[in-house]
């Protein structure tokens, strides 16, 4: 059996994920097989496993610094807000239905048997398997049942470290506070601290962890750098922070901050383009004029499409459209593109049909079985017809004569997606098409930027977990922090 260990956060956004991604590549390089697990989250970020299942997008980026394939099992349930009460449940990579919080809350007990089915499974594969908590464990509302955070540390009788964001300010409160809403048990379980997103000169921070650690006689077991300029796949947040110059050739490209944005990590090899002023708009902020509007995946496309007609962006679009810009959809955004969005069974909301933004000839019906594939093909409505790949999860079928001027042919046979006949408009299910330099620069050239450089969302995230690793394995005694870890081991052989 494998030793475990559990990152928990203060806070959300503490750096769970990131520590996780970290030290799982540093035990790699170790020669150790690693896995990452994640009992439940909830996130609309999600990224399909090669045996065709659905998990975070977090779990999927930290199985990539462990150098493992992603499974299902590293993320056995996924929770997908459609609404503010309610959410579609995915267990073990597949739809398993859709809940409000009552309903999730009695379920929790077959979830955490499917949890630790999974997590098992894990622990027979793997050398270890870090574990990421999901928020905070501090939520005491949340403490009956709870299968994310000590309520799995408990049942897994695993050792817990607590990471806590430094630059929002009161990392010290953040940590006692935490420690104080935990039963005894809990806090005997946590071995120690790590201080994430620090600024400045360090030895200015030693009276605090002297204190620290005096108050709760647990070491702070390191304190990680702010890394700047550091664009890894976000696990539902949008990270707003741009800390780069534009090339003088720049292209302007938004994407609405829909209510229900999905998958928007389609867009992180946008961010790093050094020749694409990429911004995301939200509710009430002005749009911008755009060489490129992207209209990204939604997990709830009726609620949507009102979004947007009420924040003005269906005015917006004709006008963008009327100067010659080119628009772009993805997934649920493909579908807004088209005439209208049936919903029969309510699978999104109140059953009915809605009118969508009436670019293509298209029509969509949502429907309870979800498509999930890890996809390959060309883009054949650009020059050169570059390869892509990538990956599809959606619940509706289009049809409509928009589809006789497919977007991309794919390996399988298919045709995917549709081209309007002035070639302003594109639109598509498939996920990650910037992710690969050839149909990036193929379609940042159709939105209007002559000559692209290319660059490699693959090399630019192994350099990220490498500069991530290297800091984590200078700031931490890795085997100071992995102790526990190997006691456990030993105790279970």
């Amino acid at each position: 059996m494998a030793a475990a260990l559990m990152v928990q956060g203060t806070t959300s956004d503490a750096g769970k994920t990131t520590l996780v991604a970290g030290l799982g590549r540093v035990l790699s390089d170790r020669g150790l097989s690693v896995a990452p697990f994640k009992p439940q989250n909830m996130a609309l970020n999600s990224a399909v496993t090669p045996e065709g299942g659905e998990i975070g997008r977090a779990q999927a980026l930290q199985a990539m610094a462990c150098r493992v394939a992603p499974h299902t099992d590293m993320n056995p349930v996924l929770l997908k807000p459609s609404s503010d009460i309610g959410a579609q449940v995915i267990i073990d990579g597949r739809a398993y239905g859709n809940m409000d919080a009552r309903t999730y809350h009695a379920f929790k007990p077959e979830a955490l048997g499917r949890v630790m089915d999974a997590y098992r499974r894990l622990c027979e594969r793997f050398d270890f398997v870090l574990i990421e908590g999901a928020g905070s464990p501090a939520e005491i509302n949340l403490r009956d049942g709870d299968i994310a955070n000590m309520g799995f540390a408990e049942a897994a009788d695993c050792p817990v470290v607590l990471v806590a964001d430094i630059d929002k300010g009161g990392v010290f409160a953040h940590l006692i506070g935490t420690l104080a809403c935990l039963s005894p048990s809990e806090r005997a379980r946590v071995t120690g601290f790590v201080i994430n997103k620090f600024r400045g000169d360090q030895s200015l921070l030693t009276p605090g962890i002297d204190w620290l650690e005096k108050e709760t006689g647990k070491p702070v077991l390191g304190v990680l750098p702010y890394w700047h300029g550091l664009y890894l796949d976000g696990e539902d947040a949008i990270d707003q922070q741009q800390e780069r110059d534009y090339a003088a050739d720049s292209i302007t490209v938004i994407v609405p901050v829909l209510s229900r944005i999905s998958n928007h990590t389609d867009f992180d090899s946008l961010r790093q383009h050094p020749q694409v002023d990429l911004r995301f708009v939200g509710p009430g902020e002005p749009i911008p004029p755009a060489d490129l509007i992207i209209l990204p995946g939604s997990k709830n496309v009726p609620g949507d499409l009102l979004w947007l007609s009420t924040h003005g962006w269906e005015v917006a679009l004709d006008k963008h459209l009327r100067y010659g810009g080119k628009l772009l959809g993805i997934c649920g955004g493909f579908q807004m593109l088209g005439r209208t969005v049936a919903d029969p069974q309510g699978l999104e909301g109140t059953p009915g049909t809605c009118r969508a933004l009436g670019y293509l000839e298209l029509d969509t019906v949502l429907a309870p079985h979800k498509q999930l594939h890890e996809t390959r093909g060309s883009l054949c409505s650009l020059p050169d017809a570059p390869t892509v790949t990538g990956y599809e999860i959606h619940c509706g079928t289009s049809t409509g004569a928009a589809l006789e001027r497919p977007a991309l042919e794919l390996a399988d046979g298919r045709r995917d997606g549709a081209v309007s006949s002035d070639g302003q408009i594109l639109g598509t299910y498939l996920h990650g098409l910037f992710d690969l330099p050839q149909p990036m620069a193929a379609l940042l050239r159709w939105a209007g930027l002559e000559q692209p450089q290319a660059i490699d969302r693959k090399c630019l995230r192994e350099a990220a977990f490498d500069r991530i690793a290297l800091d984590i394995d200078t700031a931490i005694d890795i085997d100071k922090l992995l102790l526990p870890i190997s006691a456990q081991g030993r105790h279970r052989a």
